[in-house]
């Protein structure tokens, strides 16, 4: 039995998000039935982390094991060719030591967070950014940002339904940068809490659009209060990018 790890993209507004779900399509059943099909018996397929409905994913990582004794680079087009049909690519598979786990020996994940702060509306990027019709102050919002880097407890940034066991996490990095008519939001941190991504986009918007300062945000920060924080920002700009091991 060979453990094989996966590089996966995948456009996640048709899904419920990673994570299997008895009534509703997901990233992970979908990669589960085309490996079943392969190895012709139920597959697990672990994922490095959950994306929520409708968040995308430029390279996350998972594992399985398959029966059949299969090369790499057949497993990955064998993958495809079930998934041909799925917004969902699997872009390189290789064969790992059975204690390799793609969640548990994860170091770092990073994602970004897309906006678009125009009025018209978008027609080729819709469903892939976060539109915002008025002009956003990038550098407030990268200067803002910094109050959240380090070691916090983020509780104002959790989601109510966050299942983590502590709203303490480390967040390495986080920048703002404008990309012509883009802003991207850089997060990385070793593991993020439900929807934390998202709560912080949507409190960095509130100052980009003047409603907010940098000292707001700290505050926000410091309450350990879910009512402080702005908006949550929509799913369809938040990006995975990269997991390192």
């Amino acid at each position: 039995m060979n453990r094989y790890k996966l590089t996966i993209e995948y456009d996640g507004a048709p899904y419920a998000g990673w994570q299997r779900q008895k009534d509703q399509p997901s990233v992970q059943g979908a990669l589960e039935t085309a490996a079943a099909a392969i190895d012709g018996a139920p597959v697990d397929v672990y994922g490095s982390g959950r994306t929520d409905s409708g968040v995308h994913a430029l390279a996350q990582i998972a594992h399985m094991d398959l029966i059949k004794d299969i090369r790499a680079d057949k497993v990955r087009d064998a993958l495809n060719f079930h998934l041909a049909e799925a917004p969902v690519t699997v872009l390189g598979a290789e064969i790992v030591a059975q204690e390799f786990h793609a969640r548990f020996d994860a170091t770092a994940r990073e994602y970004l967070y897309r906006i678009i702060d125009r009025r018209p509306k978008l027609a080729l990027e819709r469903g892939r950014v976060w539109r915002l019709p008025v002009k956003l102050d990038a550098d407030a919002m990268h200067d803002a940002a910094q109050a959240l880097v380090g070691k916090h407890d983020f509780t104002s940034f959790r989601d109510k339904q966050c299942q983590s066991k502590s709203p303490v996490k480390t967040l390495s990095e986080l920048t703002v940068s404008r990309a012509a008519d883009e802003i991207h939001i850089k997060a990385k941190a070793p593991s993020f809490l439900h929807k934390q991504i998202r709560s912080i986009t949507g409190t960095l918007a509130e100052v980009g659009i003047g409603k907010m300062t940098k000292r707001d945000v700290a505050d926000a920060l410091a309450a350990c209060d879910r009512t402080q924080c702005g908006p949550v920002a929509p799913p369809e700009g938040l990006y995975l990018v990269k997991v390192s091991y």
